[in-house]
């Protein structure tokens, strides 16, 4: 075989979905499509890797099959060839061989093909998974076929696909790749660091990090990646994304991350050097009571209304910081489980950046909350971003960035930048460009002010607006952000004018009816 470019990769993976069209929907295609790559990957890599051992051992089949020569077990009769001889119950047949698979690699593999309904024949009959199995069987998915990176390409550009194909639901497992990559540039991740995601969707996050460093011709492999994705094909997508980019440091864990948080030490939550994340936004179906009372001591700065979960995120969030003590000190913060106090020193290179809908930066619920965080000064920069960079969302989002321990010059400061205008429309699909990108993570290196695009602002001006972190306040001009927030501003003040007016007429009616005595008032 020769080398299998990009081109014919992407044709390849897309002809496999192409194949359910019409029976499955767009939103389920990634259930059947990335574990059937994922499992000709592994049998493919096997058998290459037996080759190799045969050769270096002139032939002996013993050796070729001990479990050293190999990065993950195939047991004989779960390899993909045999898979190609099942003409009946092909469904059956799958399932059993991927859970064959999982049990031989408990530590790695372990839930790695997820919950599909591969036996539910109304979705897809013996002839569908036939034909879906000859596709895949038409390239031989080997290193030297497809080297690690390249593949993780492909994967990629599935994902993205899918999310194309599928609208609404791409939300779940996809976030706009620029976006991301611009929050990976800002937060400069290094050799050696921890990274970690708590709703890591298909791990884009957390690959971006890894590229960020292969790019810089930076050491990769020290990194370490964790995460945590309440749906359970999506952490498996996470963790064969994390594989076929080639990428076995990591651990990412299903569950909530709100009401049961994985990636725990003993009784306190673990910490991380970098934080990245794009939470769903204002969920209302969460444990407010519970998080009230939180067993690790996550709601320093408040428990947020039933309505939106943002700020219970953003907590988290910091709370897995390194360095992060709840006011911005170096000291470790919240001890384990609400008590205080370490003798186990911390670094204090926690830092992280999060994906927010504006309403974060002025909403008055959350107020309180907000004035905290902004006396803690752990907020180091509000990153406004330019309209439609979401799926089926002209909305514009915004990056808040936190670090445990500023500079010394900034401290007490917060970079504010309007990068509303930093974007690019083609193709009904809207981006940042290479320059885009440059522009904003200069501006918050450079950390300085430049008229209608950044500002540096104290935190004395912030106490003066009651803690209000919308942009338009600070820098920049009209933008549908201040549009939102002087709706907001105007649905919160209605309520009281309403009541004023009320009790205006009130003490009108009672002055009439004392003066002229008409109870009919």
């Amino acid at each position: 075989m020769t080398r299998i470019t990009q081109q014919q990769l992407e044709s390849y993976l897309w002809g496999a979905a192409v194949l359910l069209r019409g029976t499955i929907d767009a939103g389920d295609y990634k259930q059947f499509i990335f574990p059937l790559l994922f499992y000709k990957r592994l049998c493919d890599v096997f058998d290459e890797e037996t080759i190799t051992a045969l050769r270096e051992s002139g032939g002996d089949e013993d050796f070729a099959l001990f479990p050293e020569n190999h990065r993950f077990q195939v047991p004989a009769d779960a390899h993909w060839r045999e898979i190609r001889k099942v003409s009946r119950n092909v469904g059956r047949a799958l399932q059993q061989a991927m859970r064959s698979i999982e049990i031989a690699n408990p530590d790695k593999l372990f839930g790695i093909f997820g919950d599909a309904q591969w036996t539910n024949k109304d979705r897809l009959s013996d002839a569908m998974l036939r034909d879906l199995i000859e596709h895949f069987s038409s390239l031989e998915l080997t290193v030297a076929n497809l080297p690690e990176d390249e593949l993780g390409q492909g994967y990629e550009y599935l994902i993205k696909k899918f999310a194309d194909d599928s609208g609404h639901t791409a939300a779940e497992f996809y976030t706009n790749r620029t976006v991301v990559h611009l929050m990976t540039e800002m937060l400069d991740v290094q050799p050696g660091e921890s990274v970690y995601d708590p709703t890591c969707g298909s791990g884009g996050m957390l690959l971006s990090c890894i590229a960020h460093l292969r790019n810089q011709k930076k050491e990769w492999r020290n990194v370490k990646l964790y995460g945590q994705e309440r749906n359970l094909m999506t952490s498996s997508i996470a963790r064969m994304n994390c594989f076929l980019h080639g990428i076995e440091d990591f651990r990412i864990e299903r569950g909530d991350t709100l009401s049961e948080p994985k990636l725990v030490e003993g009784d306190r939550l673990m910490r991380f050097d970098v934080v990245l994340a794009n939470p769903p936004y204002s969920i209302k179906q969460w444990d407010r009571d519970a998080f009230a009372s939180d067993p690790w001591g996550r709601n320093l700065f408040g428990t947020p209304p039933q309505g939106r979960a943002d700020y219970a995120f953003q907590q988290h969030i910091l709370a897995s910081l390194k360095g992060f003590s709840g006011a911005g000190s170096l000291t470790p913060g919240p001890s384990p489980r609400g008590r205080r106090g370490s003798s186990v020193k911390e670094s204090a290179t926690g830092r992280c950046a999060v994906l927010w809908p504006h309403g974060v930066l002025f909403r008055q619920e959350e107020a309180d909350m907000r004035r905290k965080l902004i006396e803690a000064d752990l907020i180091e920069c509000v990153l406004g971003l330019g309209p439609n960079l979401f799926y089926n969302s002209p909305m514009e989002a915004c990056v808040v960035v936190c670090r445990t321990q500023k500079p010394k010059e900034r401290r007490g400061k917060i970079l504010f930048i309007n990068a509303v205008n930093e974007v690019t429309r083609e193709r009904a699909q809207s981006f940042l460009t290479d320059e885009h990108l440059q522009r904003v993570v200069n501006a918050y290196r450079d950390f300085k002010d430049e008229p209608g695009f950044t500002r540096v602002v104290p935190i004395e001006e912030l106490r003066a607006k009651d803690g209000n972190l919308s942009i338009p306040l600070y820098v920049g001009g009209e933008t549908q952000a201040q549009t939102d927030a002087a709706a907001e501003t105007a649905a919160t003040a209605l309520p009281d004018s309403l009541n004023a007016w009320l009790e205006s007429s009130r003490n009108v009616r009672n002055a009439l009816q004392s003066l002229i005595g008409d109870n009919s008032l």
